[in-house]
């Protein structure tokens, strides 16, 4: 976030599209409404339903929008330790406790530790091209012909 304004925190490539603070406060959200709670609900129930996680609704709720991405990235850090220590205390055979997703049939706790990283790793890749555009892409010059941005 060095070097990167308040104002700019809050730009949208498109309006359909999600500003930095919004990517922030979704990764906060979702590490402790779905991923965490899906991860307990697999290892302490019995063939527990996992409910759903609508990014799409929460965002048109505006539940990613208004908080300062600093308070987001703060609050992702410390849930993101505590899901590392609560993971690491699993056993292996963990990862093969399964549970009940409405849309998506049976889920299994490795299933959702895959998701999981394939999730993060895709908003780091979101935040690294919004980035790009913010920081760099303007002053490209005549070499902005030869990009184009993703964000």
């Amino acid at each position: 976030m060095q070097g990167i304004t308040a104002q700019q925190t809050v730009w949208k490539p498109a309006p359909d599209r999600w500003s930095l603070a919004e990517i922030l406060e979704h990764l906060s959200h979702v590490e402790g409404h779905y991923f965490r709670a899906a991860a307990e609900a697999l290892v302490t129930h019995p063939d527990p339903e996992i409910a759903p996680y609508n990014q799409n609704a929460y965002a048109l709720e505006g539940t990613y929008s208004g908080r300062e991405p600093e308070d987001s990235f703060d609050h992702f850090e410390e849930q993101r330790e505590d899901n590392i220590a609560f993971l690491n205390g699993l056993p292996l055979q963990a990862a093969d406790r399964a549970g009940r997703h409405p849309e998506l049939g049976t889920v299994t706790l490795s299933n959702i530790l895959n998701e999981w990283a394939f999730h993060d790793l895709g908003h780091i890749r979101q935040i690294a091209e919004l980035v790009r555009a913010i920081r760099y892409y303007h002053e490209l010059g005549p070499f902005q012909s030869q990009y184009r941005i993703q964000a």
